[in-house]
């Protein structure tokens, strides 16, 4: 299996394009891109952000700009080969996941698997949840469902808010440390969130049953199922909990084991690290890539 350091020393031994249009992770990358279209017969579009290099830098998360590297990799495509649409994000807007879930519908029907070298999650475990197939590796984890309003964590503040509202019974005396945070909120802010996590669910849950699950007879029980499971993780644990494999197969997600096909996990993994070098040798906050070379790429603001 190819690791960081051998994708490394590829890149190293590969000169960059004469005139250096292409430089040299730009040629090893977009080489592994197409060997996997090769191996796989499908399209392949790799949606990666940067935020593990560049932290919470402005458009790291997935948000509205996104659709128009879709829109671009799409292009010229033929759907009719459906597509593989491998992820990697913190996640974000919950309005752009539902746009782009609709768009990747209208050009490929239900025939679009979600690849996780690394990590989807929030937004990036909705989309997944979207497609008929998840493809995953023992190192790959979703995380719950955690809409972001403003930047902030929609269902966090529907806790605290609770928080505050049982503790201020309870202990009157806390109320002045409650209405410090609390008067914070800006009007609607409160019912916004409620809204974003349960038209999060409900987004979800109508994926699921119409396309992961669209053969079994009892589709929406399962669904929501599976919904109510990521949600327990993020009220109980945390929501940044990353969920593995076995807990998505657990769940009763349609999972498929990378280690089942060796060819297709080493071709997965290099391509995942060729981005991971992208991303280092660049001030990179999000690249969009089909494998026809084709993609839109964004720098980090100074």
């Amino acid at each position: 299996m190819p690791n960081w350091v051998s994708v490394l020393e590829e890149i190293n031994k590969c000169q960059p394009s004469p005139n250096r249009e292409l430089e040299a992770v730009d040629i090893v990358r977009r080489r592994y891109l197409l060997k996997l279209h090769e191996k796989t017969k499908r399209n392949i579009i790799a949606y990666y952000s940067g935020w593990l290099q560049v932290g919470n830098a402005v458009g790291t998360d997935l948000n509205d700009m996104d659709i128009n590297g879709f829109m671009t990799t799409i292009h010229g495509l033929d759907c009719t080969q459906g597509l593989d649409l491998i992820l990697h994000t913190p996640g974000g807007s919950i309005s752009a996941t539902e746009q782009i879930v609709y768009y990747l519908k209208s050009k490929f029907g239900n025939d679009v698997r979600a690849v996780i070298p690394q990590i989807a999650m929030s937004a990036g475990t909705m989309i997944s949840c979207s497609c008929k197939q998840i493809l995953m590796g023992r190192q790959s984890c979703l995380g719950p469902f955690d809409p972001q309003i403003y930047g902030v964590s929609a269902m966090r503040v529907q806790e605290e808010f609770n928080k505050a509202v049982e503790e201020a019974k309870k202990e009157p005396a806390s109320i002045p440390y409650w209405q410090v945070i609390i008067g914070k909120y800006h009007p609607t802010f409160l019912n916004s969130c409620k809204l974003a996590c349960d038209r999060a669910k409900h987004l979800v849950t109508q994926w699921l049953s119409t396309n992961m699950f669209n053969d079994k007879r009892e589709s929406l029980k399962i669904s929501r199922n599976i919904v109510n499971n990521f949600n327990k993780i993020g009220h109980k644990l945390d929501h940044d909990r990353h969920v593995s494999i076995s807990e998505c197969e657990n769940f009763g997600l349609k999972i498929l084991r990378l280690e089942d096909d060796q060819e297709l996990q080493d071709l997965v993994l290099t391509v995942h690290h060729t981005f991971m070098h992208t991303f280092s040798n660049v001030p990179l906050v999000k690249a969009i890539e089909n494998h026809k070379g084709v993609g839109m790429f964004l720098s980090k603001r100074s």
